[in-house]
């Protein structure tokens, strides 16, 4: 295997041990021991990303967690997982990464349209351009925005995983079993309860 950017001796991998993977629907090979960044370098990528608001187009910066632009959306296992910087994800056989904030895809992206429109979206141009007319904010101006914001699309599937930690959330956190406590909880369970149309004995669980 031949790769033009890729010194000849030397380096962290393991150059007997071949792995192929996939980038924006392109097959490449690389190391055992490469990152993602690496092969894909090895292999002459060097166009990743678009930048975030104009979708200029950005290559490799940094070598680790200072990566700001080849952030990608990474898939493996049926499962997918948003923003993985390139210069972090080892490469392993199978691997398959797209680059992210960019459509229809990277080598031409239609939201480069905001970089021959930049003088009129100076910073802080939305916290005005939003405001009128007000029935529009939910129907255009919110979906809209929702859709353009971020990087990576997060997955709605369950996580088969398994953490060290777990991050738990709930609308209403009481601390205290107290006759404070007690009262304020069953206020709020009686409350919810009419609202929902619920049984209204209360069942409380406090910390």
């Amino acid at each position: 295997m031949t790769q033009a950017f890729r010194i000849e001796n030397g380096g962290l991998i393991n150059r007997d041990k071949k792995l192929s993977f996939k980038f924006n629907g392109k097959t490449y090979f690389g190391y055992e021991g490469d990152t993602l960044a690496s092969a894909l370098l090895a292999n002459g990528v060097h166009l990743v990303g678009r930048s975030f608001k104009y979708h200029r187009p950005r290559g490799f910066f940094g070598a680790g967690v200072d990566e700001p632009y080849a952030v990608v959306q990474l898939y493996r296992n049926g499962e997918t997982e948003p923003n993985i910087k390139a210069t972090e994800q080892e490469l392993f056989e199978g691997l398959e990464a797209k680059s992210v904030n960019c459509w229809p895809s990277v080598n031409f992206d239609i939201g480069a349209i905001n970089n021959f429109l930049k003088i009129f979206l100076p910073a802080g141009f939305y916290y005005k351009t939003f405001m009128w007319p007000k029935s529009f904010w939910y129907r255009i101006y919110e979906p809209f925005i929702r859709k353009a914001a971020g990087l990576g699309v997060a997955s709605t599937k369950h996580d088969n995983e398994r953490y060290e930690h777990k991050y738990e959330y709930c609308d209403l956190l009481i601390a205290g079993s107290g006759p404070s406590g007690f009262n304020l909880s069953s206020i709020f369970f009686l409350t919810v309860s009419k609202s929902k149309g619920l049984s209204s004995t209360p069942c409380t669980s406090l910390i």
